[in-house]
């Protein structure tokens, strides 16, 4: 069964290379569609035999819908240029274990690493995520920030995705930051409104989630950190969505 890898980029270069030759295990085609780079994103995934469409960055969900029939199997692995699978997801792909049920997508679960480090506490796993998905019958929603797999009969696997995603705090924090950005202007755009209990509430629930229940609380200063990190940008989402409310009302 052949499959099409599936990736959307923007200044990538220190990991497209990467990420090609690995897709290129289980894939028999790698199609990158690319926000127009500055660095050498387009021309190292080339030189690797990826398949390059540039567009305008759309949004999570809207940009990865961009790239769906430029694929030309049904099955598609739907990968970021820091996500690389896994043994164990491997196997479960090459073995076409997939075609054994009527499932039309399925959920890893997510390694998040902090740099070389292990995060698997305070929410951060199994961070369960759609990336391998049918086609025909399943498609990305429209959703600007965490968009998702909008299928008929997903399925929830044991596998596993390893994701480079930041090598500090800093990264985690402007990364967080520029989706909260996003998050409150789809929730604005949704006609989503609150009131000032609603950050306060969120954010307190997020903390007490991930420090309690996400066993952050057994993971010493990680622990509490990352739990603040969750528990901070849950809050500032919704102070960011009162801001727009209030930017909107100004305007009338």
């Amino acid at each position: 069964m052949a499959i099409s890898g599936l990736v959307i980029t923007y200044n990538e270069e220190k990991n497209i290379e990467k990420c090609v030759e690995a897709m290129f295990k289980v894939c028999s085609e790698v199609v990158i569609v690319d926000s127009f780079s500055t660095d050498n994103t387009v021309e190292i995934a080339k030189s690797k035999g990826a398949k390059v469409y540039s567009q305008k960055f759309l949004g999570d969900g809207p940009q990865r819908a961009f790239g769906v029939p430029f694929c030309k199997n049904d099955w598609i692995l739907n990968l970021d240029a820091d996500e690389f699978l896994d043994t164990d997801a491997e196997e479960f792909i090459l073995s076409e274990t997939f075609l054994k049920n009527n499932s039309d997508a399925f959920y890893f679960r997510f390694k998040n690493f902090l740099g070389e480090k292990l995060i698997n506490f305070s929410g951060w796993y199994p961070d369960n995520k759609i990336r391998f998905f049918n086609k025909l019958t399943a498609h990305p929603s429209a959703d600007s920030v965490h968009q998702k797999i909008i299928s008929k009969n997903p399925q929830k696997i044991n596998v596993h995705i390893l994701h480079y995603g930041s090598n500090s705090f800093h990264q985690i924090i402007a990364k967080k930051n520029q989706y909260s950005d996003w998050h409150a202007k789809q929730l604005f755009d949704s006609g989503k409104r609150v009131n000032c209990f609603k950050p306060v509430l969120n954010g307190m629930v997020s903390f007490v989630r991930c420090y309690f229940f996400k066993k952050g609380i057994l993971n010493g200063l990680d622990g509490l950190t990352f739990a603040i990190i969750q528990g901070f940008f849950s809050y500032i989402k919704y102070v960011k969505l009162i801001q727009l409310q209030v930017e909107a009302n100004q305007k009338k």
